[in-house]
């Protein structure tokens, strides 16, 4: 699996939802009491920038906070996933990153500052992070539909059966949230 570097920020999705939900829940892992509930993990480089040695990613890389490229060959914008959470307005949120082609990526940059790119057709691309907890996720094509000027993309799944897109068709519920924060913040029973 990947060297992980997860946020658990709602601002390092740029999402429109408050940093956490206020409620007092009981992780099932370690039994801990916990004030807060994230909505929103990302993981802060696409894995392919994983795979360059530490010590050439100055020469081959540029990583930003929104885009990223490798050896200039390899071209990356970093997004969200939005799932639905069950009597909730405000979604959870993958942030993560999807592989596009190099024209996609001089486009996305053309149109980064544009006021209103919200009703701009999709981008193609293949999500480019294995998030986590599921079965590989890194190569799931997607739709990547642009928000308004300086704000973060969403990425619409296109497979039926993998688990995240039915997790973003279906919904999910409360006790998902909190069952995700648990595997991602990997609590143990001391």
């Amino acid at each position: 699996m990947q060297h992980l570097e997860l946020s658990d920020s709602n601002a390092a999705c740029q999402s429109d939802v408050s940093e956490a939900l206020d409620l007092v829940w009981t992780c099932a892992c370690c039994g801990k009491e916990y004030k807060t509930l994230s909505f929103a993990y990302a993981l802060d480089q696409p894995d392919a920038w994983h795979g360059v040695p530490e010590e050439q990613h100055r020469h081959r890389t540029t990583l930003g906070t929104d885009t990223c490229t490798i050896d200039g060959k390899q071209f990356f914008v970093r997004g969200r996933v939005l799932l639905p959470v069950e009597g909730f307005d405000d979604p959870f949120i993958w942030g993560c990153w999807a592989s596009v082609s190099k024209e996609t990526f001089e486009a996305y940059g053309k149109f980064w500052d544009v006021t209103n790119r919200a009703d701009m057709p999709p981008f193609e691309g293949a999500l480019a992070s294995d998030i986590p907890i599921y079965p590989a996720t890194s190569g799931l094509k997607c739709k990547i539909q642009m928000r308004d000027a300086r704000k973060r993309p969403s990425f619409i799944l296109e497979t039926d059966d993998h688990p995240l897109a039915i997790e973003q068709r279906n919904g999910i519920t409360l006790d998902r949230v909190k069952e995700i924060a648990a595997r991602i913040l990997q609590h143990r029973k001391d």
